[in-house]
């Protein structure tokens, strides 16, 4: 079966990224990020995805629709694809519609800025998120060149938290290089309240704190 057929075979596969508005609604438009955020490979069918080429065109439809006076972004994600979740939350970023996160379970990994990218973050008490180095499964070159892929690859996730929340370059370091607390691997999970109070989301809040915001800033 080729790549095309069996992604048509998918629950799912022919729904928007973006719901439309209902008539008499409010203009707000919903983009839900769950599971893993798929790139340029096809994960397995039984796994639950978000993919980046659904996601990127509906996100620009939202732009550039009159109907369109806010977005809200509901992320429960273990991550996923790095260049495709970057690409997604740099498109958020740059929306002048606007935008509302909300962290529902886990923003992990390249959830982190997604979380960020949106106007106004939001998290639930009880959602976390994780927060660790860019790693890659599979196979690697042991050269130089790829340390220094990664290398640059973290700048750019740093680079883009920091610019689009309230923790510094050092206590994002910290948190990403702290050990002892996940099993195998470096990197620190934090609860809703603390994500807030490290500045790496603005505040504590669900759906309708987040709809309130949309509301008031249109």
């Amino acid at each position: 079966m080729n790549e095309e057929n069996e992604r048509a075979d998918r629950p799912g596969a022919d729904e928007p990224a973006v719901p439309p508005v209902e008539e008499g609604g409010r203009g707000i438009f919903c983009l839900d990020i769950i599971g893993q955020i798929e790139g340029h490979y096809t994960l397995p069918p039984d796994n639950k995805t978000t993919k980046y080429e659904h996601v990127i065109p509906a996100l620009v439809s939202v732009e550039q629709s009159d109907a369109a006076k806010g977005l809200l972004v509901l992320l429960n994600t273990v991550g996923g694809d790095v260049e495709a979740g970057l690409a997604i939350a740099e498109l958020i970023a740059g929306m002048k519609t606007p935008t509302a996160s909300v962290v529902l379970g886990g923003g992990h990994s390249i959830g982190v800025p997604l979380a960020v990218s949106a106007k106004r973050s939001f998290i639930v008490p009880s959602a976390s998120m994780t927060i660790h180095p860019v790693r890659m499964n599979g196979p690697i070159i042991g050269v130089p060149q790829t340390l220094s892929r990664f290398r640059r690859m973290q700048e750019r996730i740093n680079g883009f938290i920091t610019a689009n929340s309230r923790i510094d370059e050092g206590a994002l370091r910290s948190l990403m290089f702290a050990e002892g607390e996940l099993v195998t691997d470096v990197g620190t999970v934090l609860s809703g309240r603390e994500a807030v109070a490290c500045g790496l989301i603005d505040c504590l809040g669900g759906l309708s704190d987040a709809l309130e915001w949309l509301e008031n800033n249109q």
